[in-house]
């Protein structure tokens, strides 16, 4: 019998706006087990719980209702490696290592599955320097015991950046992201062994075969394989949290949905396109793989994975500690735009969801992220105005877990989570800046309060900080710098004082200071 892949559940009409209630710390059973969950490339807008109309999101929607929703926190960057980078060592792109993707391309053909299934070493991005602590090496120091299961993209398997090496007792997934690029992949990493799939091989790039119809659903059938990834993770996740269920546990699921390309199961894609009605086929992707229904398979993944995360919530109640486990959702940055799907769903809302606004740039809507966070019954469906990022988890997990914490350029949410919100400290700024030097020719960004700072095209000697007051303006289309020179001078102190050159050329963002 088929499961039921869309239970009732509790949508974004179910939240209240309610205090915390001040809650004791010291009086829960033992420290907080985390499972932090990451999407790849979800809008701001995605769930229901943001204002998502079509895409149904009844767990995510659940832990919303139960927890808290941030409506003004921010991801470490507007692309993948970097916002990693930032999350797991609690730095700004300031002072982080790694500050946009780099494929390392000399080392060969780094494009081809086939060549990495025969070859590792063409596997993975720049990796993080030996000895860098982490949020696993934090929380495995303080007595919990780490893993992350999904994408890391931080260093390959022959490098010395894996996450077994960088503080996770267990790791399973893709270790290169341009791997996480298929849903159907022909290998994982369990630790630092290859785990092979029954899987067909398949290229990026790959055509639909001559004298197939591309409007029917049968002729993709070459681009499914027998072994879904995100099933496989999660069934590594179901196990190691019943493994350890009688121990604090830090739990990364840094999944690949939604990033393309586009593969989901058969039923839930189905349910879209009975909702959502016919489309145009994408049967010649030239970054990815063909797909018959690219928006309804959009939808289907990120519905696939709410009911993983119901399938958690489950696993964490029948256990016995569901209450006594903090729950965090968000996405490492804004949608991409391989597909038109942002758009289709405006997924940013209500920030720009079109290309030039969302991922790769620093503009709020490849910035700006849900973020969700539930412990067990102790909020009632909060809404916070806090201004954070990803700098802040550090801090935050490190109070938690009674560890001294690295230097790091984030702020602990502890007392908010924790039921103390008159202790909350707050940003005085957050900065970010993003090379991005093929097409949108670099960013520098600065929020303070209720002000946003934007500099574009920093490559090419862009200097102009247009200002937003952006609660106001969240479409960044006032500029207000003009009126306000002070608000621009105290920006700029920010941006001397934040930025550090980086070694690698790739990540240098070469802003003139003068």
């Amino acid at each position: 019998m088929k499961r039921n892949p869309f239970p009732l559940g509790i949508g974004a009409a179910a939240l209240a706006l309610q205090a915390i209630p001040a809650t004791d710390a010291a009086a829960a059973p033992r420290r907080p087990n985390v499972v932090f969950i990451l999407l790849d490339d979800s809008g701001y807008c995605d769930f229901g719980c943001y204002g998502q109309k079509l895409i149904e999101t009844p767990n995510i929607d659940g832990l919303a209702s139960r927890g808290i929703r941030f409506t003004d926190f921010y991801a470490g960057a507007p692309q993948s490696a970097p916002s990693r980078c930032g999350l797991l060592t609690g730095l700004h792109n300031g002072h982080t290592q790694i500050r946009a993707n780099d494929e390392l391309a000399g080392r060969g053909d780094i494009d081809s599955f086939a060549a990495m299934l025969d070859d590792p070493g063409l596997e993975g991005q720049a990796p993080l320097s030996e000895g860098t602590v982490t949020l696993g090496t934090a929380l495995r120091e303080a007595g919990y015991r780490t893993a992350m299961v999904g994408k890391w993209g931080l260093g390959g398997p022959l490098s010395g950046s894996t996450p077994n090496s960088m503080g996770f007792d267990f790791y399973y997934g893709y270790l290169c992201q341009r791997m996480a690029q298929c849903y159907y992949p022909q290998f994982l990493y369990r630790n630092g062994s290859r785990i092979y799939l029954d899987n067909p091989p398949m290229e990026k790039g790959d055509r639909l075969k001559d004298g197939l119809d591309p409007n029917d659903p049968a002729s993709y059938a070459d681009f499914r394989g027998k072994i879904y990834s995100p099933d496989a993770m999660y069934s590594e996740i179901d196990g190691f949290i019943t493994e350890n269920a009688k121990t604090p546990f830090f739990l990364m699921w840094t999944t690949t949905i939604p990033h393309s390309a586009m593969q989901a199961p058969e039923e839930y894609v189905n349910h879209y396109v009975e909702k959502l009605g016919d489309e145009e086929a994408s049967p010649h992707h030239k970054q990815y793989f063909p797909c018959r229904y690219p928006m309804a398979t959009y939808a289907a993944m990120i519905s696939y994975l709410d009911h993983q995360i119901g399938q958690l919530v489950q696993r964490l109640k029948d256990l016995g500690i569901y209450e006594n486990t903090i729950i965090i959702v968000t996405s490492d940055n804004g949608p991409a735009q391989a597909y038109p799907h942002s758009v289709r769903f405006d997924s940013a809302h209500p920030f720009h969801s079109d290309n030039h606004y969302t991922k790769r740039t620093l503009q709020e809507g490849g910035i700006r992220m849900p973020f969700i966070v539930s412990w067990g019954s102790r909020y009632r469906g909060v809404t916070s105005g806090h201004i954070g990022h990803f700098a802040d988890i550090m801090p935050t997990l490190c109070e938690m877990a009674g560890r001294e914490c690295p230097q790091t350029d984030g702020i602990s949410i502890w007392p908010l989570l924790s039921g103390r919100p008159k202790l909350q400290k707050e940003h005085e700024f957050l900065y970010w800046e993003f090379p991005a030097f093929k097409k949108e020719r670099g960013f520098v960004a600065v929020r303070m309060g209720e002000w946003k700072g934007l500099i574009r095209g920093v490559a090419d000697g862009g200097k102009h900080i247009e200002l937003y007051r952006i609660n106001e303006d969240p479409l960044e289309e006032h500029d207000l710098s003009a009126e306000h020179p002070d608000i621009v001078s105290a920006m700029w102190d920010v941006i001397r004082r934040e930025h550090t050159p980086s070694d690698n050329p790739l990540f240098n963002t070469p802003i003139d200071l003068d």
